[in-house]
């Protein structure tokens, strides 16, 4: 059941997007009300069991469910608003540390920078960024990793030249919530079969997995969770 609730959730979250897009009357769809979480939590005893639909239907921004930033796994970016995850993604942006936060936190209680204000990432590169295309710097290594893979001309060069060993559209997606007996065929897969439902049961039992693991440690160190024990 808790599945099917969360299929309907995307389906109304697409809805409201397409929505959201325009229409000919000029109207806008409202954003559905995310289910309501408690305003404190006890700590979570080891093996609790979570429902997590309430993370995926908060929301990030008004009429953004967090669930339309999973799937379709893409990133997308408007250019009439600052560049920076989730519109776009810089280089130096701590994109797991805000992925998890929004699909493990209470928003309305927790800011989406609480993972990334702890002190456990470095503060910087260890190698400065090129200032030109591909940004990122020489592959390090000993010895050296050698000229393999180096010759794609990314302008010209037809799609046929390359090859998909990964899809990392939204952060996080292919590597936290999709489980790994079903990565090889979510990688050979592309975002339009996401929206086909191909993959949602694999990403509820998933978030529901990751978020029944840790909920005692999130508990105790004093974050506000986003999903609601059963």
């Amino acid at each position: 059941m808790a599945n099917m609730a969360y299929r309907a959730a995307i389906a109304a979250a697409a809805l409201l997007l397409l929505a959201g897009c325009g229409g000919g009357d000029g109207e806008t769809a409202a954003p559905p009300t995310p289910p309501t979480t408690p305003s404190s939590q006890p700590p979570a005893p080891a093996g609790a069991n979570f429902n997590v639909l309430s993370c995926l239907t908060q929301e990030v921004a008004p009429g953004r469910p967090i669930a339309s930033l999973v799937v379709p796994d893409s990133l997308g970016i408007d250019l009439n608003v600052p560049p920076g995850f989730p519109n776009g993604r810089q280089l130096t942006d701590p994109v797991i540390d805000l992925t998890l936060a929004v699909l493990l936190l209470d928003l309305k209680q927790e800011p989406v920078t609480r993972f990334v204000d702890l002190p456990l990432n470095p503060p910087a590169n260890d190698v400065p960024f090129r200032a030109a295309f591909p940004y990122l710097a020489a592959a390090q290594g000993n010895p050296p990793i050698g000229p393999v893979g180096s010759n794609f001309n990314f302008r010209t060069d037809p799609a046929s030249a390359y090859v998909r060993v990964d899809r990392m559209g939204m952060p996080a997606v292919a590597t936290a919530l999709i489980s790994s007996s079903t990565k090889n065929k979510y990688n050979d897969k592309d975002p339009i079969d996401d929206n086909n439902f191909l993959f949602y049961d694999d990403i509820f039992n998933t978030l529901t997995g990751l978020t029944n693991a840790l909920s005692d440690d999130l508990s105790a160190a004093g974050f506000k969770m986003c999903a609601v024990p059963n």
